[in-house]
Order: C-alpha cells, then structure tokens, then sequence
C-alpha cells in the first residue's frame, strides 16, 4: 500500500553470486554479491516462452539493496519498472539489477588491478548465470545495459567492450566527456587535500575510516576521485596514481590513462566505433542542469555516436530540465523503449 510499498504485477526474486572472478579481489571486498532479477506478469503462466533481459547498473556508491529505498512521494525504480509491463502495451522483458559496488564505493565497472575484475564479473559470471535460471532469449541482440552517472558510464563501457554480450544500451547522465565533467574538480580536491590532510591520501583514509562516513566536508569528493583513478590508472601492483599534482594540475601522463576510459574518446576509436555501430538501439539523456556537466558529457557522446556511423534511427537523445539527481523518472522511458527494441 502506497505510500511505503506496492504490490507488483510481476515479481523480484533475490539471489547471490559466487564470484570466481572477484574472490581475492584488491581491495578485499566480498565476492559473494547479491542480484536481484525481475521477471514481468505472465512468467509463470507461459513457461516456454522466453524473453530478453535488461541489466541496471548503479551510480557511484551505489549498491543493489538501495535499489529498494523509498523517497518521499516517489517510487524505487523496481516498483517504476513493474509499471512499464503492468498495463501489457510494452513487451515484457527480464530486468537484472546488478552489484558492482567497492570500498572505495564503485568499481565503473571495469577490469582493473586497483580494485578487482567488475566488467568480467559482469560479462562472463552474472550475464551467464541470469541465462542459465532463467528463461531468457540468450543473444546479444536481445540483451541491453542500462544506468545513471556512473551506471550510465558503465553502460555505455560495458557495450563498447563486449558488443557480443549486449546489443543495446542506455546511459542518463552518464560520465562523459572527462575534460569537462571531471577535471573541473581537481584545482577544489587538491586544496582540500593539503588544507585538511597535509596532501595525504593515506592521512584522508586513516581518518575517513576511524569515524562515521560524511561527517567531514569533502569526504564523498575525497573519496570518489580516488575510486576513479583506483579504476582508470592503477598499474598492475595496485598502486594507485592520482590524474593531479598538489597545485590541481593534471598530470599528462596519467591524465592520459584517464582519458584512454573516457567514452567519448573510446568512440572514436575504430574498434569501439564499430561496436557502437552494431548497436541495435541506444539511448542518451541528461538534465541540462547537470551539476557535473554530464549534459556536455552527452552531447559530445551523441556527437562521437554520429561520428562512428551509428545511424540516426537507432539513437534517441534528449536534455531535459533537470540537474543530475531525482531523475529516476526517466529510466521507465528509456526500459520501455529499450524493451520494444529488443523485441522487435
């Protein structure tokens, strides 16, 4: 009963994983990992049908179980999800909610040694597992990838690196365009670093981990700054290099190595070029307010997409007014339309 539940029209099972991939990971974060997967009304009643499967990834810090929070007067996104296959207009589809979460509060969904194999564990442990219990159409074409900021990141990623696993994909908001989005930050992270921890990480993370998370002013910044380059430039040992010096300036070499991960530069690489291309549908949107600057991030993304050859019909983009939080309402739109692509 509205407003603390609702009851679904179809159903959302809980599992965990085992993961082969993730045991032993870097950062000693646990590698059985919950799943969630949401089958559509009628599942039980057709038990030879088969359908295909959208898979949600989560935003920075995010994990699975926070999919079930309820905000005041707004719905979780699973509950939003039921809706778009309760009234039978849209074709049903599987939804797979998946865990991608770190220590250091995400993984964006990348293989790397500084925080473990996420995109593996997604590719070749979760998707498999999905397609062995339940009764999914098992093909590229028929598979999409979805998500916000860094979700949306990890969607756009994820089909550029393994275009013979998902055929589709939405991104809202997602990390984009890195000159823009990310580096406008670091001048701000580098004088809060040496201002609060004399320039010390190691000091930040001593002292994060002896209190109560965000109770100090810069404790989330600190914190995902330092994810990011756990994910795009740790050498092979772990270490971790930062894409700034003391002053704020970035430093080109590891810079580089950051901007090697940004989509939009990924684009317009021939090989992820033409994994975008084969793209049976993809979806790009942002709030125009965007207080990270995502909605440059997907315009230049949609530009790179043109570029590559993606044709215009199996592109929707839109801004739309909004900053970059509260617009859960959009991922309703974009599984629906996600939904009849890949049926059809």
């Amino acid at each position: 009963m509205l407003p603390w539940s609702a009851e679904l029209a179809g159903r959302l099972e809980h599992h965990v994983i085992v993961s082969d991939l993730l045991r032993g990971n870097p950062l000693g974060d646990p590698h059985e990992r919950p799943v969630m997967v949401y089958v559509p009304p009628g599942y039980d009643d057709e038990p030879d049908r088969r359908y295909p499967s959208v898979y949600v990834l989560l935003g920075y810090t995010g994990h699975v179980a926070m999919w079930l929070n309820r905000a005041p007067f707004r719905q979780p996104y699973p509950e939003l999800a039921d809706a778009v296959f309760a009234g039978g207009d849209v074709p049903p589809v599987i939804v797979v909610y998946v865990d991608a979460w770190t220590s250091l509060g995400g993984s964006q969904f990348l293989d790397s040694p500084g925080t473990g194999r996420y995109h593996s564990y997604l590719r070749d442990e979760v998707v498999p597992w999905v397609d062995e219990h339940y009764r999914t159409i098992a093909g590229r074409d028929h598979r999409a990838v979805t998500g916000k900021s860094s979700g949306g990141y990890g969607a756009m990623v994820t089909a550029m690196l393994a275009p013979d696993v998902f055929g589709a994909l939405a991104t809202h908001a997602g990390d984009a365009l890195f000159e823009v989005s990310a580096r406008v930050s670091f001048p701000g992270l580098a004088r809060r670093l040496r201002d609060m921890y004399d320039g010390s990480y190691d000091a930040f993370f001593t002292d994060f981990r002896a209190r109560l998370a965000g109770t100090k002013e810069g404790d989330l910044e600190l914190l995902e700054v330092y994810a990011y380059a756990a994910a795009y430039s740790a050498d092979d040992d772990g270490t971790v290099h930062l894409p700034f010096d003391d002053t704020g300036a970035v430093v080109p070499e590891v810079w580089r190595r950051w901007l090697a991960r940004d989509p939009v530069v990924m684009a317009g690489e021939p090989r992820y070029a033409e994994a975008l291309r084969s793209m049976r549908a993809i979806w790009v949107d942002a709030g125009s307010r965007d207080e990270y600057f995502l909605d440059a991030g997907a315009v230049a993304f949609r530009r790179a997409l043109q570029a590559a050859g993606v044709p215009d019909e199996r592109l929707y983009f839109e801004l739309f007014d909004a900053g970059h939080g509260g617009i859960e309402y959009r991922y309703p739109l974009a599984l629906a339309w996600l939904a009849h692509r890949l049926t059809g």
